[in-house]
């Protein structure tokens, strides 16, 4: 295989594996917790809290698009920089701007859409396995932020607005995510749908389950330590990103050449 072709022959994001679910699900729990830690705990706000997970994220995702090649450790942290941030700015709207959940919620559903039209309209396709380029990591990472924050967003709509509780809220987006799955395994549903559904329903099931493990017992959660249930979720992903094979997706585009 010639220099050009070893080139697109990897992408810049991992191979989707049940690895890989696992830890965006522990991702974007972390993200509640840790989100909630700097803008409640320390009681800095979500506009504040908002600004400094921006700066992190910006470091993260351009230090992303210098990396030469898939780097396991820098993704993972790209991705928990978009979940803390999701959950700083959708609190902020729903919360501080007074948007309301379902606002919130509809704002961020239309923005999502619209990143992936762009998307598809410059580079052709959606599909992740195609992210090799700084032009199609910015969609990427753009894609990813709006669906984190929709995420957080949805989920906070299920278990505060609809009564189902953090319990409640986790299963239905578990179940959901079953369905998913299924159709995965047993339609020819378009796999490029299939994902992008799957990754926008982890990130509200983690907001439940983070909810779940930090809110206090009047509110239905179990009164961990925000800045404890952090730290352990993230040992957890760096243990995982350590001992789960992690490798680049092979992009569309290469090609097997005989020596």
């Amino acid at each position: 295989m010639n220099e050009a072709l070893a080139k697109i022959a990897k992408s810049k994001v991992p191979e989707v594996t049940l690895g890989f679910w696992i830890i965006k699900i522990l991702a974007t729990t972390l993200g509640e917790t840790g989100g909630d830690a700097v803008t409640m705990s320390l009681k800095l706000g979500y506009a504040v809290g908002s600004l400094i997970f921006i700066g992190v994220f910006a470091f993260a995702v351009a230090a992303q698009i210098r990396a030469s090649r898939f780097n396991a450790p820098l993704y993972w942290l790209t991705i928990v920089a978009t979940t803390t941030l999701g959950t700083t700015m959708a609190d902020f709207a729903d919360r501080s701007l007074g948007i309301g959940y379902f606002g919130g919620s509809s704002l961020l559903l239309l923005g999502l859409l619209l990143a992936l039209a762009v998307w598809r309209l410059s580079e052709g396709t959606v599909n992740v396995n195609t992210v090799s380029t700084p032009r199609a990591e910015i969609f990427y990472w753009t894609t990813i932020l709006f669906s984190q924050t929709l995420g957080t967003a949805l989920g906070d709509w299920m278990a505060d607005s609809n009564g189902l509780g953090f319990e409640g809220g986790a299963l239905v987006f578990s179940a959901a995510l079953v369905v998913v799955a299924a159709g995965y395994y047993f339609t020819k549903i378009s796999r490029v749908t299939l994902f992008w559904t799957a990754f926008v329903l982890t990130r509200p099931l983690g907001a439940t389950l983070g909810d779940l493990l930090d809110k206090p017992y009047s509110l239905g959660g179990l009164d961990i330590s925000r800045y404890y249930a952090s730290l352990l979720l993230a040992a957890s992903i760096i243990l995982l990103v350590s001992v789960l094979p992690q490798r680049a997706g092979q992009h569309p585009a290469a090609v097997t050449v005989r020596d």
